[in-house]
């Protein structure tokens, strides 16, 4: 990828919302000049052009597909929960296109842009990057990772606290893991495209592979009919392990913005003239404090057109069919797990119950196998999002405190990387104080409030966008939807939470 940026030209400025500073005025650059080829044919686009939600996707297939679906499936079939799957992930990735469409159109992550919304970015900022924290600060997937490795290592079940104690520690070289890999990379984001084009991929294909050898016909159809079947949920489910299931189908529904900085770093659109965050081995690169879009005219309009293809190739043809993949497979494989054990799977078990009966039925290779992708399934979710909170953080920071820009010199990672080690630390200890499956669903459901925030903020952001680049009246239709399903579940789980009793049982 061609990491280079072009300049801003001198086209005046146009102010956008409230608060933040006017965005400047620079034409589009085409998609050959940001990725430094004569044309974008089918290699161009895979090696170039799609990336940013291969990021996304690797967190996506993680503790929704690995964890909750699952445990939901083993739990009460397909039947019921299925459809809620299907259309999880339907709203999320329509929902992913809105928030990168501002990104694309202004080259502003979504963690400043909400600043331009009434009351302002003193109030936007700091809460969504609150929020942010308070959904996944928790752990829970290096804590499940750590427990699958452990395992891997060990050939049993960590039960005992001293087992406990070193699948923690394991947990916690994962985080350190993910920071060699932002320190040895030359563009961060490029950095994780590329481990996760590796770890989703081998996990694909091997799934495909392991299904398709073990699981019988019976259940694939039972999985494929489940997924497009409305039907009532099944007795004894409440709306609040429906609300987890629905919250991590895809990635984390109402707040899915916060990996959608990568389009910025991958230079999409607008963000080819903001800048990105570089690894150490990068060259010292500054990210500017606000955002740039484009003028209204002919020109412009086709070059929008250009980006927002290459945008919904992204997102549909990567994000969306990796993520339908992502939650099939594993769920017919633990639905066979539980048909060949006689047993169901719990919150404790869930991580590693398939690798289980898979040894007990065909043998150790699979056990480590099943493991082996467990793992490397909950790592590369804990590496997208740790990095996310360290990427928004910082982003935050750099947008709204000349102070902070000050001190860093204009070079984001003399923060980035520092704050990355702290927050190894925090983690490290966070995970120590509940089960990861626990964590995890209290994450999924808290990702279900952004679905009551931010789907309003995206319609005001959007509408002031040039022309081009402006939603059609469906597209906000598809918000007030997504904000509708989500917040449903988000409510029951504040309910539950406070009264020990859920609002709805089916």
């Amino acid at each position: 990828m061609d990491t280079s940026r072009t300049e801003v030209g001198p086209r005046g400025s146009y102010q956008l919302g409230v608060s933040r500073p006017a965005l400047e005025i620079a034409d589009l650059p085409a998609p050959e000049e940001v990725f430094g080829v004569e044309r974008i044919g089918p290699k161009e686009l895979f090696k170039y052009a799609v990336g940013p939600s291969l990021i996304a996707l690797g967190i996506s297939i993680g503790s929704g597909e690995w964890l909750l679906g699952p445990l939901s499936v083993g739990q009460f079939g397909f039947v019921g929960v299925g459809w809620v799957i299907t259309l999880s992930i339907v709203l999320q990735t329509l929902y992913n296109i809105e928030h990168a469409r501002y990104v694309v159109a202004t080259g502003e992550v979504p963690v400043l842009g909400f600043g331009r919304a009434p009351p302002g970015f003193l109030f936007w900022v700091p809460l969504s990057v609150l929020l942010i924290f308070f959904s996944f600060i928790w752990g829970g997937w290096a804590a499940s990772a750590g427990q699958g490795l452990f395992t891997l290592f060990t050939g049993r079940v960590a039960e005992t606290p001293g087992d406990t104690a070193a699948a923690q520690w394991l947990a916690t070289l994962l985080l350190v893991l993910v920071f060699v890999i932002a320190a040895l990379s030359r563009v961060v984001t490029r950095g994780l495209e590329l481990v996760n084009w590796a770890i989703v991929g081998f996990v694909l294909v091997v799934l495909i592979i392991l299904d398709i050898a073990v699981v019988p016909a019976s259940i694939w159809w039972e999985g494929f009919r489940g997924l497009f079947t409305p039907a009532r949920p099944p007795a004894g489910i409440t709306a609040t392990e429906l609300g987890g299931l629905a919250g991590f189908a895809a990635l984390a529904s109402g707040l899915n913005w916060y990996v959608m900085n990568h389009y910025r770093d991958k230079g999409y659109g607008m963000g080819s003239r903001v800048g990105f965050i570089a690894g150490l081995r990068g060259e010292r690169k500054e990210v500017l404090a606000s955002g740039v879009t484009f003028p209204d005219d002919e020109k412009n309009a086709g070059l929008w057109k250009r980006w927002y293809r290459l945008l919904l190739v992204d997102m549909w043809g990567v994000f969306f069919v990796g993520a339908f993949l992502g939650m099939l497979l594993p769920t017919i494989l633990m639905t066979h797990a539980v048909r060949l054990s006689g047993e169901i799977p719990t919150t404790e078990t869930v991580p590693v119950f398939v690798a289980t009966v898979l040894r007990e039925e065909y043998g150790g290779a699979l056990f480590f196998l099943a493991l082996l992708i467990g793992t490397l399934i909950l790592f590369s979710t804990q590496l997208g999002i740790f990095e996310a909170m360290v990427r928004n953080f910082t982003d935050g920071l750099n947008g709204i405190s000349p102070g902070f820009r000050r001190l860093v010199e204009g070079d984001p990672r003399r923060f980035y990387f520092v704050f990355m080690g702290v927050l190894i630390v925090v983690i490290a200890i966070v995970i120590r104080l509940a089960l990861p499956v626990r964590l995890i669903q209290v994450s999924a459901n808290m990702s279900n409030l952004g679905a009551l925030i931010y789907p309003f903020i995206l319609i005001y952001l959007n509408s002031k966008l040039p022309r081009a680049a402006r939603p059609s009246m469906w597209h906000y239709a598809v918000l007030l939807i997504a904000a509708v399903f989500f917040g449903f579940f988000f409510i029951n789980f504040v309910v539950e939470f406070f009264t020990g009793e859920a609002l709805v049982v089916f």
